[in-house]
């Protein structure tokens, strides 16, 4: 592992070509996990990827860390959606959104990775923070993958933005019977990017707040036709 701004996992590239840099992936755990979590997923995506998983910069607990603080009852006027059981600190999230775009160009970096082929998974929060980056910063990022989470509060997004997000592939995931971020958000966050020039993937399984075999059988074949493309 290599000291950046994030403590994070690695998995070097298992299938790396010679002289071709390999695509990076950066994982994005959910609320009061860590960056253990995800990193058990490295045996299903694919062996081209370096993959690293980040730990979020909150500290909650020992063991267990955010990219922003939520609240359920009562807490910050910003909300993630009408119809959310919770409320979250907006000014952190894009505090760690910042910090991640920066993070990513020196992972980058770093690992020797592609500039061009920077894919971001996230689970639940995570979700949300990878949907925040490639916002807000179209550039740096090929695509994502956004599992279980929501979209947060944001403006239009400019007209260079715009162009810069045409054509960039997002795939949704959400449990029909998710008891932590309800489906509505889910498909509230689907219905606001089908607005955009995005390529835009959703799918929806009866299941609770988790990943299960299927969704990521999905999101791995997703994220491996992406690469090809």
């Amino acid at each position: 592992m290599m000291p950046l701004s994030l403590h994070h996992l690695a998995r070097p590239a298992l299938d790396r070509p010679a002289g071709v840099k390999p695509p990076l992936l950066v994982l994005l755990h959910g609320y009061g996990s860590n960056e253990a979590d995800l990193f058990s997923l490295t045996p299903y995506l694919d062996a081209r990827c370096v993959i690293i998983s980040a730990r979020g910069p909150i500290t909650l607990s020992p063991g267990a860390y955010a990219w922003f603080r939520i609240a359920f009852v009562g807490g910050w006027t910003d909300v993630a959606g009408e119809g959310a059981p919770f409320s979250v600190d907006l000014a952190a999230a894009d505090e760690s959104s910042r910090l991640l775009s920066q993070f990513i160009e020196d992972a980058v970096r770093a690992y020797d990775a592609d500039p061009q082929r920077v894919f971001l998974l996230g689970f639940s929060q995570g979700a949300s923070m990878a949907l925040r980056v490639l916002l807000s910063a179209p550039d740096k990022v090929a695509g994502v993958a956004a599992l279980s989470g929501f979209l947060l509060p944001t403006e239009a997004p400019s007209p260079a933005h715009c162009a810069a997000l045409a054509n960039k592939p997002v795939i949704l995931t959400h449990g029909t019977d998710d008891d932590v971020v309800p489906i509505g958000l889910g498909r509230q966050a689907r219905d606001a990017l089908s607005a955009l020039p995005l390529t835009l993937t959703w799918r929806e399984y009866p299941m609770r707040h988790q990943i299960t075999d299927e969704s990521l059988d999905d999101v791995s074949q997703w994220l491996s036709e992406h690469i090809d493309a």
